[in-house]
């Protein structure tokens, strides 16, 4: 059985195309996804997150446990504030990619869907010595992405006082507010390369945040948009960039590292990865040859050997041609390289190009 979102019954109604995603019955697209795409860079789109896994750290030694499970910083993450970062495991290979918001006396870290159940063991798997209590909100939350250059306006018009104060929340910041009177958790963060923020409340209310939201003017959004929206920045998925068989320096994310934190899972091995260069690496390309890149589609190299696949490719919808992610040997990652795509069975030609495709406009 497909697990449903608090909001199934409110897309259905809406004329959504549901599809399976990590294990849930998600909409994939309203009115289409170049319109929807096109909605979120110009104005404001609103995306049902709520199969997103949702877990509270505390206790008195939350702060440490976390530094040694992740890869970031969690130490340098100011009160009201929030870091991406990684799990790893002890040979490099991601677990999953999380975002962690520091809150008053408590963590809330925020991981992948078709990861929940993987990283909730994997987390308690790592608790041993650490005075920590790990709790799920993943059911008791709903959680929505309000994306696009108008989501702010949008939100201050949601905000009780009607006084605006969310226009102040800086970039990654995180505080409690209250949208249509009920106490919710704001935070400027999100997966669409836009100004945006993602909310979470107590489930019971969705669909009134889901329809006040969509009256204010923020346009409804699916998975399929989703997609396209984050491919443009680059940003990684799991099961298509990362996975616990690639490690951050492969995935172009050696930023989200910090090695010079102290020791955490996985930190001998990303050093020992770091310092002989990975073998492999992410790399952006545009089709040179007539085609589309799809992700798992194989790569080549121009003497005709296998070398690598696609990790995701599209028609990018802002920049109105076909560009995709692969990986590919180091040699072959830098900007120019020329390599081929193998579509239906025949080589079409591609070259690596500088990532981001599109530039995020994020408010910092």
């Amino acid at each position: 059985m497909l697990k449903r979102t608090p909001l199934f019954e409110k897309h259905v109604a809406a004329g959504a195309r549901m599809v399976e995603f990590g294990g849930w019955e998600m909409p994939v697209q309203y009115s289409g996804i170049i319109d929807e795409h096109t909605a979120v860079r110009q104005r404001a789109g609103i995306f049902d997150i709520s199969h997103m896994g949702r877990l509270m750290v505390r206790g008195n030694q939350a702060e440490e446990f976390l530094q040694h499970v992740a890869t970031c910083n969690v130490s340098a993450i100011s009160l009201g504030q929030s870091s991406y970062g990684l799990l790893c495991h002890p040979d490099g290979g991601i677990v999953d990619d999380i975002f962690v918001y520091h809150l008053p006396e408590e963590y809330l870290v925020v991981i992948n869907a078709s990861n929940r159940e993987k990283d909730w063991q994997w987390l308690h798997a790592h608790t041993a010595g650490f005075d920590v209590e790990i709790v799920s909100r993943s059911d008791r939350w709903a959680m929505l992405a309000l994306q696009g250059p108008e989501a702010e306006a949008i939100l201050i018009q949601a905000e009780e006082s009607g006084a605006g104060s969310l226009s102040a929340l800086p970039f990654h910041g995180v505080a409690l507010s209250a949208l249509f009177g009920y106490t919710t958790l704001v935070a400027r963060t999100g997966y669409a390369g836009e100004d945006g923020f993602e909310l979470f409340f107590d489930a019971v209310h969705a669909e009134e945040f889901w329809d006040r939201l969509v009256g204010l003017g923020a346009k409804p959004c699916g998975l399929g948009a989703r997609d396209s929206l984050r491919f443009e920045p680059c940003l990684s998925l799991y099961g298509h960039e990362i996975s616990d068989t690639i490690n951050p320096y492969e995935a172009r994310l050696g930023w989200v590292v910090k090695l010079d934190k102290g020791d955490f899972v996985g930190r001998e091995a990303l050093a020992r990865i770091k310092a002989e260069g990975p073998v492999r690496r992410l790399t952006g390309f545009e089709m040179i040859g007539k085609g589309v890149a799809r992700g798992d589609y194989p790569v080549h190299n121009l003497d005709g050997e296998l070398v690598g696949a696609v990790t995701t490719g599209m028609p990018a919808p802002t920049l109105g041609r076909p560009l995709g992610m692969a990986y590919v040997p180091t040699a072959l990652s830098a900007e120019g390289s020329e390599f081929d795509i193998i579509i239906r069975g025949k080589p079409v030609r591609a070259r690596a190009i500088k990532m981001p495709f599109y530039t995020p406009r994020y408010k910092k």
